[in-house]
């Protein structure tokens, strides 16, 4: 038997189709990923950092985002949705239609069971290749963890976790500081 190539398609086309969807898609070489949904517990998480980002980064040069907009890593021509995005430059962006940004900041990922694998290694990889990108922060859903990496030189990235569930969340590249208990308010740990 001969196995039935894949059809792929460009980034064009990918960009035509994903901006009438109603579902979102990652892309990369030609290939696109359907995204599925997050649960409640993800939703939660990333809704507690958004409301606690905006309300320090306040009228400041850095701008946050959800997951509705799409980042491009030009270098590697990956499409993607970071949960969460902080923008501290001009945005820039990757046409006319302001919804693939190419330039951020920080980059939050709250980890799901089945895709926790890729948001620490090939996605991170892919990050790693966008100059503007100064900060990597990886949020569990399943207990009380945050992975922050920090770009600390051309090549290289250094890590601090926290884990108290008393402590607070420090971000190096922007002034924000958050208490655990306010990152994992209602939610509740399944043993």
């Amino acid at each position: 038997m001969t196995a039935i190539p894949k059809k792929l398609i460009s980034p064009e086309e990918y960009l035509l189709r994903e901006r009438k969807a109603e579902t979102k898609s990652e892309f990369l070489r030609g290939e696109v990923f359907a995204m599925a949904g997050a649960s409640f517990e993800h939703c939660r998480i990333a809704n507690n950092m958004i409301v606690s980002i905006g309300s320090q980064l306040g009228k400041g040069p850095c701008q946050q985002f959800n997951s509705d907009l799409r980042v491009k890593v030009e270098r590697t021509g990956l499409y993607t949705y970071p949960d969460i995005i902080i923008v501290c430059d001009p945005p820039q962006f990757e046409d006319n239609v302001l919804d693939t940004l190419l330039n951020p900041t920080v980059v939050i990922e709250v980890l799901s069971p089945s895709t926790e694998s890729y948001d620490r290694g090939k996605k991170f990889r892919h990050y790693q290749a966008i100059p503007s990108l100064r900060e990597y922060v990886l949020v569990a859903q399943s207990e009380v963890s945050i992975d922050r990496f920090v770009r600390d030189g051309p090549d290289g990235w250094s890590v601090k976790s926290f884990d108290n569930r008393t402590g607070e969340f420090a971000f190096s590249s922007v002034p924000v500081r958050i208490a655990m208990e306010d990152v994992y308010f209602g939610v509740e740990f399944r043993e």
